[in-house]
């Protein structure tokens, strides 16, 4: 089965190791010590976790859950706003995730979106493609 550290799952749940540590250390994710001394976590266990933890975080800004049916959300920062006459384009940079997003010029003004604010990308797809790493 595989395993990974306390950094890559850091890394594959979008938060830092300090905050996965103390996960951790507070019984959150159950974690084991290799032969060296490091703390390493299932992968099955990991998996389950970052369900539980994408379930638990879906909160808008009152407090409520998002009323929509697009649960692939990207929590992130907006790299770069470019208006067109009537489409526009604009990057956020999630993580390690950057994604783009065409949209029309009236819904990047209405939204008031601009460089160095927050947004959030969510993601709704027909096909989804995986690769093993």
């Amino acid at each position: 089965m595989q395993q990974y550290t306390i950094g890559q799952a850091a890394r594959l749940l979008g938060v830092s190791p300090d905050t996965a540590r103390r996960w951790a250390d507070a019984g959150r994710i159950a974690t084991h010590r290799d032969e060296s001394g490091r703390r390493l976590i299932d992968g099955r266990d990991l998996a389950a976790f970052s369900v539980a933890l994408a379930r638990s975080g879906a909160v808008d800004e009152d407090g409520e859950e998002p009323r929509t049916s697009v649960r692939n959300a990207f929590p992130g920062i907006v790299t770069a706003v470019r208006l067109g006459d009537v489409a526009a384009q604009v990057e956020i940079q999630a993580g390690p995730h950057r994604l783009v997003s065409l949209l029309t010029r009236e819904a990047v003004e209405d939204l008031g979106l601009e460089v160095g604010m927050e947004a959030t990308a969510r993601v709704k797809a027909t096909s989804v493609h995986i690769d093993r790493v």
